[in-house]
């Protein structure tokens, strides 16, 4: 098997989320350990990340409160500095090996597109759900991501942090799944 393309997801595998996970919890006034610790439970529970607002502040709206927060100059960005040490290192070396480097993942395109920017990161494909019209883990997405790739499936590596929307559907859209164990779901 010849790897012609290889994708990267963005939170935890590419850079720590749990700056941003802090901010949540500072904006909605709950304490760190509790938001952590709810976030575990929903983890270990096997459901959506996101269900975290809606336990913490029922009938919350995320995408609401993400236009507030952004009007109040405090918006859900990744920074250079959440990089992980490995991933510059490791994505310079994929490119230098002639492969297409490639970061999808569930964050807005804008979000996606100024991280790489800042940690100056060497990327030559971003696709996003806004982007895409679809979200992990849909089988829409994998073959949205096959199809900015330009190459068969089976020359294309994704590696993410999770098991049920990274690497199984990475693999169930005939993509090599590489699962990282880090964050969270780690």
């Amino acid at each position: 098997m010849v790897i012609r393309a290889v994708f990267f997801d963005v939170g935890y595998t590419l850079f720590d989320e749990t700056r941003l996970w802090r901010e949540w919890a500072e904006w909605l006034r709950v304490d760190e350990r509790r938001l952590f610790t709810t976030l575990g439970e929903v983890i270990a529970q096997g459901r959506d990340h996101r269900e975290v607002f809606e336990l913490l502040r029922p009938g919350f709206d995320l995408e609401a409160e993400q236009t507030t927060r952004i009007r109040a100059g405090r918006p859900h960005r990744l920074r250079a500095s959440d990089i992980y040490a490995d991933a510059r290192p490791c994505l310079a070396n994929v490119k230098a090996r002639g492969r297409l480097v490639g970061v999808a993942g569930n964050f807005p395109s804008d979000v996606i597109q100024q991280a790489m920017l800042d940690a100056d990161l060497p990327v030559d494909v971003v696709g996003a759900p806004d982007r895409w019209g679809a979200s992990k883990p849909s089988i829409a997405f994998f073959q949205r991501l096959i199809d900015a790739a330009g190459v068969p499936p089976e020359q294309i590596a994704y590696v993410g942090d999770r098991l049920d929307t990274d690497v199984i559907p990475a693999r169930d859209s005939g993509i090599y799944g590489i699962l990282i164990r880090r964050g969270p779901w780690g």
